[in-house]
């Protein structure tokens, strides 16, 4: 069986912790973020980490050997 490739969009974008989670930077901040409220581009801030359902599909299609 060949090796699967990881997608290298996935590369970029995601990031797995130590303990498997898949890490990702917030949505919703490109641009517009004048008429956003202060509350949501703070909360908005860093990176947030997936739900589990998620992940799951993440790892499995995208990132196969993270």
């Amino acid at each position: 069986m060949p090796k699967l490739k990881t997608k290298s969009g996935a590369k970029k974008r995601f990031k797995v912790t130590a303990n498997g989670h898949v890490k990702v930077a917030q949505a919703g901040k490109r641009h517009g973020m004048i008429k956003r409220t202060a509350k949501f581009v703070r909360n908005a801030r860093g990176t947030t980490v997936l739900a589990t359902p998620d992940e799951k599909i993440i790892l499995k299609n995208f990132l196969p050997y993270a």
